[in-house]
């Protein structure tokens, strides 16, 4: 039986170019039967496991409009520091996420979803990826979008669990394993984008991050069977060199707008080039 699978990477705030991804290939008809998430990825990504519909696009996109917003990542400059001070390893309490996520999603566990839906996250304790397919769906999508030094750790039953983009920034892999055959990449544009040696101190950290995550997801895109089809979905942004400044703004949301649009009608007219509209 065929299977096609959408796998959501990872990028903070540059996520909302899935949400215009997934717009695009909900619109069109192209339904999933396995969703893989990890990061901001399996935000975008349970929401359409929730209800992979034209509407339910729409109302993901909604969604993204809250994600931005000073209640989801927010709080004053003194608030951030203060517990940042209090506790010395995150800027931003999960609570506001949390309630959001509660409130879009229609069912409490990921085996209820309308699609079968994984989502990956680090397990501090093991040192390696940790894959969630069954219990409650809340808790895992927190554990996988606890980005280091913002949201604090997620703990589930005595483990405690970081950011999945740490260990699997965009799992084509997993979504082979689990037997897909046609996969679409709704993925933040990083991949798209020329990287070039660094050029000042700040800019060592991420250019390094960047070959590690880029080395994963080549090794895994070569390795993905003949028989399987990889559709890597283009964000609208082009090859410009990507700015360090911009990753490290995650709570900049001027911008959340253009790279939905942008995003829809990229893929959108990569749909029409493969599939043309009768």
């Amino acid at each position: 039986m065929a299977c096609t699978a959408f796998v959501f990477g990872g990028g903070g705030v540059l996520g909302a170019c899935e949400a215009g991804m997934a717009y695009a290939l909900l619109e069109r008809g192209i339904r999933p039967d396995l969703v893989i998430g990890t990061s901001i990825g399996a935000i975008n990504g349970v929401a359409v496991a929730a209800d992979p519909t034209q509407e339910g696009a729409e109302r993901l996109v909604q969604m993204w409009a809250r994600l931005a917003a000073d209640d989801v990542l927010g709080g004053t400059v003194v608030g951030r520091l203060t517990r940042l001070v209090r506790h010395g390893t995150h800027l931003h309490s999960n609570d506001a996420l949390r309630a959001l996520l509660e409130a879009s999603l229609p069912v409490e566990r990921i085996e209820e979803l309308a699609v079968p839906f994984q989502c990956v996250a680090a397990s501090i304790e093991r040192a390696e990826e940790h894959w969630f397919s069954t219990g409650p769906v809340v808790p895992a999508v927190l554990a996988s979008a606890a980005l280091p030094g913002v949201l604090p750790p997620v703990a589930i039953d005595g483990e405690h669990f970081l950011d999945g983009g740490l260990v699997n920034s965009i799992p084509i892999a997993r979504a082979v394993a689990l037997g897909a055959d046609e996969i679409y990449v709704l993925h933040v544009g990083r991949i798209e984008q020329k990287l070039e040696p660094p050029r000042l101190p700040w800019e060592v950290g991420f250019v390094a991050f960047e070959i590690a995550r880029r080395h994963r997801f080549h090794s895994d895109l070569r390795a993905v069977p003949e028989h399987v089809q990889v559709h890597v979905l283009p964000t609208g942004h082009g090859a410009q060199r990507p700015s360090t400044w911009s990753n490290l703004r995650y709570r900049d949301s001027g911008r959340i707008g253009d790279r939905v649009s942008r995003a829809r009608e990229a893929t959108s007219d990569y749909l029409d080039e493969l599939r043309p509209r009768t």
